[in-house]
């Protein structure tokens, strides 16, 4: 264990009871006065968006943020082989970054308590800075994003963390985000809306729903601990994915995809599946920007990401899914188990429902290692929710891999994150969420030495 395992163990280790109450009486404090307000509205009272005359497609006026745009998609061999769809463009990349510094000897961690117009139930735990390239060079006019010095010139500081990851490849187009960590030792003023917690904190706060945001969950899951460099069998299995499997995507005007209509208040599919595209007029008392009007994806139902897990012999393994989606940008990422929205497979080929969709659903209670409802990006989703679960398989008969999955150590996975794009959005919370139960399965007391951090 290296210098930097050992600190992350000892913040692991490390939970203050009574200031994680003192924690949700702050919280709820800032969520009850937090003052952001979103409201659904027709798309002819957007203010500096419009639908462009001759494609359909939907963009501010300044060319920065981010327009929504139609892509053709091609995947032969897949249960639906071909589709058209709205879908978020957005080249440039934003930065998610945590401010890390020791406190008494442990690693705490720099949250923010963030209100944005799609979360479900108020404010979220965010990571210190969370803004795009448009917001921090603050091309809305507004005032300047605190803390972003330390990540805009991290080679001052100790990095701990710096990656480019994906996001949602069904909603965004070769969305990327900048992830990083960052450990300070001068002082940092702390402002309002901000609170230093410990890793063992982060992870109990994990288990409470739509508390921890995603983009904080993706950061956390790229600390590069516990980890071994996957092994050749590893890597040219996923390469093999990219190789062999087709994805075929060509950028088509909104006007054009097949199957989904625009009516005044929102485009929708003909099935009312997937998802909606709406608009909301958002008022705010402690963003950079007092209010504003944009665009959002709603999906329509809440979603399961899910690993199985069993005991390996280097220690625990997740049953990982090489996942081809239109906007990622090399083929296939890593992907929990399942990852899916059970109500639409009413409508598509039964070919097309995830093969262990039924086994985590059925799950027996003392199998379930983790379960919580947490939130998707609320920037650009309006009340995305995904069911997020990690179910222990039975050891006596462990499930075959089905097409496109593959058992892989969790240590390998962790060292996968450090590189881009090879582990998708919802496999980083599984990821952040199972270090979570690895930290409780370690300390004293524990009945679950299968997750104990040593394997």
């Amino acid at each position: 264990m290296n210098d930097l395992d050992e600190r992350v163990a000892r913040s692991e280790r490390t939970v203050d009871r009574a200031g994680l109450d003192g924690f949700r009486a702050w919280f709820a404090g800032h969520a009850a006065g937090g003052g952001l307000r979103a409201e659904r509205i027709p798309f002819d009272r957007l203010r500096g968006w419009r639908f462009d005359p001759d494609s359909g497609d939907l963009r501010h006026d300044s060319g920065a943020f981010f327009s929504v745009e139609g892509l053709r998609v091609r995947m032969p061999g897949a249960p639906v082989e071909e589709w058209s769809q709205p879908i978020i463009r957005q080249p440039e990349i934003g930065i998610l970054g945590i401010l890390a510094k020791e406190f008494d000897g442990v690693l705490h961690f720099l949250m923010q308590a963030k209100t944005e117009p799609g979360n479900h139930g108020g404010a979220q735990l965010s990571p210190t800075v969370q803004a795009t390239r448009s917001n921090y060079t603050r091309r809305h006019g507004g005032r300047p994003v605190p803390y972003l010095e330390y990540f805009q010139r991290p080679r001052r500081h100790r990095v701990l963390a710096d990656v480019r990851q994906s996001e949602q490849g069904c909603w965004f187009y070769r969305k990327r985000n900048r992830n990083m960590i960052t450990e300070v030792t001068g002082d940092v003023p702390v402002r309002p809306g901000f609170r230093w917690l410990t890793l063992g904190e982060l992870y109990e706060l994990l288990a409470v729903d739509d508390l921890v945001n995603m983009d904080a969950r993706s950061v956390l899951a790229c600390l590069p601990v516990n980890a071994c460099d996957p092994g050749a069998d590893t890597l040219s299995w996923i390469t093999d994915e990219r190789t062999l499997r087709e994805v075929g995507t060509e950028a088509v005007p909104l006007r054009q995809v097949e199957r989904w209509r625009r009516t005044s208040e929102r485009i929708r599919h003909d099935s009312g599946r997937f998802f909606d595209v709406i608009a909301v007029d958002v008022r705010a008392r402690d963003r950079e920007v007092s209010s504003w009007t944009q665009p959002m994806i709603e999906p329509r139902g809440q979603g399961v990401s899910a690993f199985l897990l069993r005991r390996g012999a280097a220690g625990p393994e997740v049953l990982v899914h090489a996942r081809a989606e239109p906007g990622y940008a090399d083929v296939v990422e890593l992907a929990p188990t399942v990852q899916c929205t059970p109500p639409n497979y009413g409508i598509l080929p039964g070919a097309a429902r995830p093969p262990y969709l039924d086994e985590v659903l059925a799950a027996p209670p003392e199998r379930v290692l983790f379960e919580s409802v947490l939130s998707e990006e609320g920037g650009r989703f309006y009340h995305a929710r995904n069911r997020y679960l990690i179910v222990e398989t039975d050891p006596r008969r462990p499930p075959a891999a089905a097409p496109h999955h593959r058992w892989t150590p969790v240590r390998e996975l962790a060292a996968l994150i450090r590189h881009s794009h090879y582990v998708n959005v919802e496999a980083r919370t599984l990821l952040a969420c199972l270090r979570g139960v690895q930290a409780r399965a370690a300390r004293p007391g524990a009945a679950a030495p299968l997750l104990a951090r040593t394997g």
